[in-house]
């Protein structure tokens, strides 16, 4: 069993995305996925179960959910009408979300050789956990050419990440463990996070990504922040009323294009296209 598995055994993923900063995160997520939902529902007629049941022979959008977890994702997108195939690496998240929706196609198996799903298959591929634990470059590269590999001519490919800065101010000196991470050696000069096979994370800055990006030879669409400050703002969040909560997730839907907060957050979207 990998350190991922064993993780993920014990890790409950099912919860992260029902609390109040996880529901910022995807609902902001999710909007965007809807957006490119309709520039790709507009070259081919298709789109989301508003769109597609007005015209009974249209056909609704292919979506990949790559790292699918218990499939926060992958039931809300079938639920809105997608055709969504699912795939997991951990069994044990896998058995959760089979046991949600018995209409998603579900694949156990590897970001980095997704070998049983065809080529230009999907019009939308989302890549939202594999790349958080692939630490190399070359790693990396494999699950996003893969994500590529299988996205239609024209189709796009949503990428998550989680943040260098995040990392080191919410762990290093939030949580006082700088001296012990410098220690290690887990600190660049401009305190880049140096991450190994034993850490469970790797974290990112832009220039990682737009280095990914043109390694991989896909054009980038925008970039976003899921969640801006919520993980910052755990406790403020929830002692939040609703009223209030719900003016902070407009606010991040707002803010999230914004190029001088994206990189501040936990986590952010890459929003590719496949020429």
């Amino acid at each position: 069993m990998t350190n991922i598995e064993k993780y993920y055994n014990k890790f409950h993923e099912e919860h992260r995305l029902t609390t109040r900063h996880g529901q910022v995160e995807f609902r902001t997520t999710l909007h965007f996925i809807e957006e490119a939902a309709k520039m790709v529902g507009s070259q081919n007629g298709a789109g989301s179960l508003s769109t597609f049941s007005a015209e009974k022979t249209a056909t609704p959008l292919k979506i990949a959910d790559i790292g699918a977890g218990t499939g926060r994702y992958s039931v809300e997108l079938c639920h809105r009408g997608y055709d969504v195939t699912a795939v997991e690496l951990v069994k044990h998240n896998l058995e959760i979300l089979r046991s949600k929706h018995e209409n998603i196609k579900t694949w156990q198996g590897d970001a980095r050789n997704l070998q049983f799903l065809d080529d230009q298959t999907f019009d939308i591929t989302l890549l939202f956990g594999p790349l958080y634990h692939l630490h190399t470059d070359q790693e990396k590269l494999k699950a996003l050419c893969e994500a590529k590999r299988i996205t239609k001519k024209g189709g796009i490919i949503l990428v998550a990440y989680v943040m260098n800065e995040y990392s080191v101010i919410s762990y290093c000196f939030k949580e006082h463990k700088w001296e012990q991470v410098a220690q290690k050696g887990g600190l660049s000069a401009d305190f880049h996070t140096i991450c190994t096979e034993q850490d469970l994370y790797d974290y990112v800055r832009l220039e990682d990504i737009n280095r990914l990006n043109a390694a991989a030879g896909v054009e980038r669409i925008k970039i976003i922040s899921a969640d801006g400050a919520a993980d910052y703002m755990r406790r403020e969040l929830n002692e939040m009323s609703e009223q209030e909560f719900e003016a902070f997730c407009s606010f991040q839907l707002a803010i999230a294009e914004r190029p001088e907060l994206v990189g501040a957050g936990s986590h952010c979207v890459d929003i590719l296209i496949k020429n």
